[in-house]
């Protein structure tokens, strides 16, 4: 009906023959839309699915989206209440990764084209496919508190399995290149690479043992504390992730001279003191001590293989032990059972095994049963 006051917000026609469309919000801030439309009914539709969100509770304030996402994403950090290492590990993405390409850039102006293009770039700029899901992640963890803080209605993140590291998998070295490389290795760390491959502790734990934690009577290794390395060189002294990660470790009993030996001779005196140390009483850092294990791999003639590879050669020898899911949980340390199935994969030489004992089974019956070999092949004896 002419005339007729329009129930939901205004529609007017500019000179230029466009239309513009407004409404008030529920703070009654007029609200004009971000663009002008062609045709009277585009305006109409817009206004109709802004009451459509303010009736079902999902409208969001058009202004409240304009915050940088470097200045809300560094908020987001240190409000999180995660530990340490973790906030050091998101802030260097964030400073390394994201802030680059979105830290000026206003929330609500993040596309998935612009999100999609950004993936895309660090890959060809040859940062690593691990690094860049782990950053994608990061984005996609910050933007949907902005969902949630309804600064934005959807989350533009929304590649499929971009936030999925890539897991290669990783090499397994053999007894002899393990003995190979600890014997190459400078003396006082011959023990922390037998400890690392045959009990599959991590760098972390390893740095992090004190003497009271090691019982060479009981051939056993409590692992209580991990050290870690933040990125601005600080070291943390923390508890592991979860309860599980606090365990005792069974010490194969091939290796316990050479702990002995080396208490004796390099570890800190008193129960406190600490197993590993450097050439100066200091506990060693990564990156000194990836120099030293690169050398003395490439003197073994080892290639290849990366320090943490020896804590999956560990994992991987206790397995082919046949133990069960949950022994394997209790050695690595893990509160799921997705990492300990990891490694309970079949292998040629554990299958070999299997079919050697299957034979032995079979040959016990027809030695107790000789007709048996006769009616199986069709032949008499």
């Amino acid at each position: 009906m002419a005339g007729r006051k329009r129930p939901f917000g205004r529609v007017r026609k500019l000179p230029s023959g466009r239309y513009q469309a407004r409404y008030l919000g529920p703070d009654n801030v007029d609200c004009p839309a971000p663009c002008t439309f062609a045709t009277k009914r585009d305006a109409d539709d817009w206004l109709a699915e802004k009451q459509v969100e303010l009736r079902a509770g999902e409208w969001t304030d058009p202004d409240a989206g304009n915050v940088a996402f470097g200045a809300y994403a560094a908020t987001w950090i240190r409000e999180r209440g995660i530990s340490a290492s973790t906030a050091d590990l998101y802030g260097s993405l964030l400073r390394n990764h994201l802030t680059p390409t979105f830290g000026r850039l206003a929330v609500v102006d993040i596309t998935p084209a612009g999100v999609r293009a950004w993936r895309v770039a660090r890959l060809d700029a040859g940062a690593g496919p691990t690094t860049v899901a782990k950053a994608y992640a990061l984005l996609r963890a910050v933007l949907m508190t902005a969902v949630e803080d309804r600064l934005i209605r959807r989350n533009p993140c929304r590649i499929k399995g971009a936030s999925v590291a890539p897991t290669p998998e990783r090499p397994t070295a053999t007894v002899s290149e393990v003995d190979a490389i600890a014997s190459a290795i400078q003396p006082r760390f011959r023990a922390l690479v037998l400890l690392a491959a045959f009990c599959g502790l991590s760098w972390g734990g390893l740095v992090g043992l004190r003497r009271r934690d090691l019982d060479t009577d009981a051939g056993t290794v409590r692992v209580r504390r991990n050290v870690a390395e933040l990125h601005s060189g600080k070291r943390l002294i923390k508890e592991p992730k979860s309860a599980a990660g606090k365990r005792t470790v069974s010490v194969p009993a091939a290796i316990l001279p050479d702990l002995v030996t080396h208490l004796a001779i390099y570890a800190e005196p008193g129960t406190d003191g600490r197993i590993f140390i450097g050439a100066r009483r200091a506990t060693p850092r990564r990156n000194h001590f990836n120099k030293l294990w690169r050398k003395a791999c490439a003197d073994a003639g080892v290639t290849g293989l990366h320090f943490h590879d020896l804590r999956h050669t560990g994992n991987t020898f206790a397995a082919a032990t046949g133990a069960s899911t949950r022994e394997l949980m209790t050695r690595m340390g893990h509160s799921t059972a997705r990492a300990a199935l990891i490694y309970q994969h079949a292998t040629a030489e554990r299958e070999r095994l299997i079919g050697d004992a299957v034979s032995e089974i079979v040959n016990k019956a027809r030695k107790q049963d000789p007709d048996s070999i006769g009616h199986a092949t069709g032949t008499t004896t």
